[in-house]
């Protein structure tokens, strides 16, 4: 199979997340070095400003992290699963009408994976920046930290 006929990360996340079909994300851009991630404008998850929800920020902010995860240790699903363990949010500014979450890894993917061959646990976090879509103003900073817990029940 080529990988011209592999699904998206977007379309397997879409698939496997409830919340991103819910949100109705966009995922624009997914690499190992960065995932973007898009929210619509949609007047069912507005707050009481008429902006997006902060609830939906957060999920837009932690689906954008996970496609980075997915696309930067998908190859690892055979030993370990990749799980969320903290996560902490900054509203910095008034988001109004479509967002855009962008993640970038906070640490090499070889350090990571160098860890969970040592039979670690690894940690490492996921840096999120939230924009307004209509003049790129930064609105929300977020970090999720990250595991890849091996299957061996004993980690």
């Amino acid at each position: 199979m080529s990988s011209d006929s592999l699904p998206s990360i977007g379309d397997m996340m879409a698939a496997s997340v409830p919340m991103v079909r819910t949100l109705n994300l966009e995922f624009t851009e997914t690499t190992a070095e960065r995932a973007v991630v898009r929210m619509p404008d949609q007047p069912d998850f507005h707050n009481h400003v008429q902006g997006p929800h902060a609830g939906a920020m957060f999920t837009l902010a932690e689906s954008a992290s996970g496609a980075i995860v997915m696309t930067a240790f998908g190859d690892q699903l055979g030993r370990a699963v990749p799980l969320a363990v903290g996560a902490e949010i900054g509203y910095k500014k008034l988001a109004m009408g479509a967002i855009t979450a962008t993640a970038r890894l906070g640490r090499p993917i070889a350090e990571v994976i160098a860890e969970l061959d040592a039979g670690e646990r690894p940690e490492f976090p996921v840096q999120v920046e939230i924009t307004r879509d209509k003049d790129g103003a930064v609105t929300g900073e977020m970090t999720i930290v990250w595991t890849l817990r091996p299957n061996d029940p004993g980690k």
